[in-house]
């Protein structure tokens, strides 16, 4: 008998989802020797047996992998192996050398424990931490590798026999389950009320079942933090909680008791029910049903609803209780801007003036971790938000980069850590204008490079000169790339895809433009070493600087002043803004006082919004260009943006002009456009919102092909914040269906600001490796 003895490294995440226990399985099924260690970098593997078995045990170790593992290398060698012919073993982990592991995310409730919550016979039966190697918590309980208990939160919980008995046993479902527990010996649930006090009796489970029966808010403890939680149906609950919270209009996310109770309120496409049902449970925007007898203030001004589905056997089992209704608004735990609160001291001090009660639990949560938000456009998912269920899984490069940091922009902030072909994105850290959340950013810096012993030799940083994350990456001491807002989003999508140069659209909101104006509304070439502005869309002012993105009456007159039309005349629309107000903003633009140039596709989406009287004050980040889009979307009806033009001849000169060698979108044009259209016994203000879409598309979209002749480059990249429309993207795929060109969009990071730390990593990575200078 040919006998062979080998030794498999394997990176990847292969810690926390019963990678080892499978491995176990296989080889004892197969009767081969040896062991499994975890280690730093992974796990190891020492195998021995007949060849042919051996290579059998190789082809199913990658087939046959469990559902929450991903093996991202293997490597296989020659081994010397001492001990019995057929006994396979796992090894207590090596905590020795470098780690170059992946921490795995944490993952919704699996069937298997589902069933169990809910059956009278089994022990875990209603036990609300319920979980095994197929599912619940991991990177929020994690405090360093390699993955094993005493390195988690659940280290203060000794396993009672009955839960040891199961971790030993290697047929059983827990073997080797990190965070098992039973209500003889895990955590456990408390109530708090609303004024402080913890009832020494009675079920809290109950006692939130009740209070939210009875319409009030409550505190949920969760994974990762905290949500606020109150009926979706109760328009009175729901105006309580935007009063309480100070949020006046931003949508509420709910999650509905089951995947029937989302269908009846929303429509559900096939994309969408496999996001709903994803282990990794993220919230999902779907279309709202017109008959869901939902509060009407969940979202207002939105055709959409957030929505989600239970992903903790407490959710699971809250939603069984009766009285409870069968679909929740779950709101961020947080006062407006700070981070998610954690742990139930701070819950209780910061979240004292939010909740009438809440439902803590005594299991740690070592990081928090906001829910993510995801979107189906053009057929696939599409991140609004990238964080629970999906961080810090890593990003797979094509090519290699040194160990550095990315430190991403100042809104929707996440970071990137790199190394070798992984980067591996924070989870969402929010607005770092917030003092608590540059805290939480510093936090989650040195936690995540403790946690995958990333030591940077490089930081890389926005080109702006006043983004807090910059001046962080100043204070580290390293080498410092600079790279420019709009390129670091082009560059997303190009490491996203492993492009080599591509002609990028970027539609965003803001960003530092190195000829001092505010970029946002760019067409780029591009490569990761360097970019040229071949287009832009035309400058708007921008009056009161910073000021005028809250504010999009401001740039409704500025739009105006651009098209050289009497805003005096036109300006039927604003009248909720005072008169004086508005004179002023007249004012400083005839004397060009703090109106600094812009080209932001966000700010002009704020003109169009605030002309059309959609929304003159913005509330929150994006409003108008949200409700633009809902008012576009509904003309639109089931329509394709191609077919609906088909009927709309677009003028020439509504396109572009070159100008100094840039072309450039004639703004001018469009807003006269709009304003004519606004005459009396015109078109509708959606049909004005369509076509102001449809202007975008074809605009930018012949920009495209214009230089594309000219450039020779056929593979075309969307990024920034306006290109999370629908309407958008969709729009410029139609678009360029039928041409030679190769359309790419993000799919792993947000095309947000949340995305840019990709970008920043790839270009920076790229610069220290070999060229001379990160230029444009």
């Amino acid at each position: 008998m040919n006998r062979q003895a080998r030794e498999i490294e394997i990176g990847g995440i292969v810690q926390g989802v019963g990678f080892r226990p499978f491995v176990y399985r296989l080889a004892t099924r197969l009767g081969l020797a040896g062991h499994i260690t975890n280690t730093g970098s992974g796990v190891v593997i020492k195998i021995a047996g007949p060849a042919g078995t051996v290579d059998s045990f190789l082809t199913a170790l990658q087939r046959d992998a469990p559902p929450l593992a991903r093996i991202d290398s293997l490597q296989q060698r020659p081994a010397n192996l001492a001990g019995p012919a057929t006994v396979f073993t796992i090894r207590t982990s090596d905590g020795r050398g470098p780690s170059t592991t992946q921490v795995a995310p944490d993952t919704a409730t699996c069937a298997d424990c589902l069933r169990e919550i809910f059956n009278p016979g089994d022990r875990r039966y209603g036990y609300p931490f319920t979980n095994c190697t197929n599912c619940g918590p991991r990177y929020t309980i994690i405090r360093s590798l390699p993955y094993d208990r005493p390195r988690t939160t659940m280290n203060a919980f000794p396993m009672c026999p009955a839960c040891t008995s199961e971790y030993k046993n290697p047929p059983d479902r827990r073997f080797h389950a990190q965070p098992n527990a039973c209500a003889d010996c895990g955590p456990r649930l408390s109530w708090q009320a609303g004024d402080g006090s913890r009832p020494a009796a009675g079920d809290p489970l109950a006692r939130a079942a009740a209070a939210l029966e009875n319409g009030a808010i409550i505190g949920i403890k969760g994974l990762g933090g905290f949500h606020l939680a109150t009926s979706a149906y109760s328009a009175l609950a729901v105006a309580t909680l935007r009063r309480r919270k100070n949020r006046p209009a931003k949508p509420l996310a709910v999650m509905a008791r089951n995947l029937q109770t989302a269908q009846r309120l929303c429509h559900v496409s096939p994309p969408e029910e496999e996001l709903l049902n994803s282990c990794s449970r993220p919230i999902v925007l779907l279309k709202k049903r017109r008959t869901a007898g939902l509060a009407g203030n969940l979202a207002p001004g939105m055709a959409e609803l957030g929505v989600m589905l239970p992903y903790t056997p407490l959710h699971h089992l809250l939603f069984a209780r009766p009285g409870v209704p069968d679909c929740l608004v779950m709101t961020s735990g947080n006062p407006a801007g700070e981070p998610l609160c954690k742990d139930n001291t701070e819950a209780g001090q910061r979240l004292a003036a939010f909740g009438d009660g809440f439902l803590f639990h005594n299991r740690g949560i070592h990081t928090r971790v906001d829910d993510s938000v995801v979107r189906v456009t053009a057929g696939k998912p599409a991140f609004l938000r990238r964080s629970r269920g999906y961080a810090p899984a890593p990003v797979r490069l094509g090519f290699e980069l040194p160990p550095l940091l990315a430190v991403g922009g100042e809104l929707k902030n996440s970071f990137c850590l790199a190394r070798g072909r992984d980067a591996f994105m924070s989870q969402h850290i929010g607005d770092m204008n917030n003092p608590a959340t540059f805290d939480f950013f510093t936090e989650t810096v040195e936690r995540l490079q403790t946690l995958l012993e990333i030591e940077p030799r490089l930081v890389v940083a926005d080109q702006h000169p006043d983004y807090l994350s910059g001046r962080f990456a100043e204070q580290l001491g390293l080498p410092l790339v600079r790279v420019q807002h709009h390129w670091a989003h082009a560059a997303s999508v190009m490491a996203e895809h492993g492009l080599d140069r591509a002609l990028a659209v970027v539609l965003d909101g803001s960003g530092f433009g190195p000829d001092g104006t505010v970029w946002g509304g760019e067409i780029l070439q591009c490569s990761l070493h360097a970019y040229k502005r071949l287009g832009r869309l035309a400058p708007l002012p921008l009056p009161g600087g910073d000021q005028a993105a809250r504010q999009p009456w401001r740039m409704a007159l500025a739009a105006l002043h651009l098209a050289g039309i009497d805003e005096e005349a036109a300006t039927v629309n604003l009248g909720a803004v005072a008169g004086d107000d508005q004179r002023l903003i007249r004012e400083m633009m005839a004397r060009d006082i703090n109106c600094p140039l812009t080209s932001s596709c966000g700010r002009l989406f704020d003109a169009v919004a605030s002309l059309l009287g959609i929304c003159h004050f913005n509330t929150f980040e994006g409003q108008a260009a949200m409700e633009l889009e809902t008012l576009a979307a509904t003309a639109l009806g089931g329509a394709s943006m191609m077919n609906c033009a088909a009927g709309r001849a677009l003028p020439a000169d509504l396109l572009y002009t070159e100008k100094n060698g840039i072309l450039e979108a004639s703004t001018d044009q469009c807003i006269r456009y709009i304003i004519e259209k606004m005459t009396p016994g015109s078109a509708a203000a959606g049909d004005i919102a369509l076509f102001f879409h449809l202007f975008l598309v074809f605009c930018c979209g012949n920009m495209i092909r214009c230089l594309s002749r000219r450039t020779g480059i056929d593979t075309i990249v969307l990024s920034g914040g306006c290109l999370q429309n629908r309407l958008l993207v969709e729009g410029f795929f139609e678009f360029f269906a039928k041409s030679h060109l190769k359309v790419h969009v993000n799919r792993q990071v947000p095309a947000n600001d949340g995305g840019i730390a990709l970008g920043q990593a790839a270009i920076g990575g790229t610069h220290v490796s070999g060229d001379s200078h990160a230029r444009h």
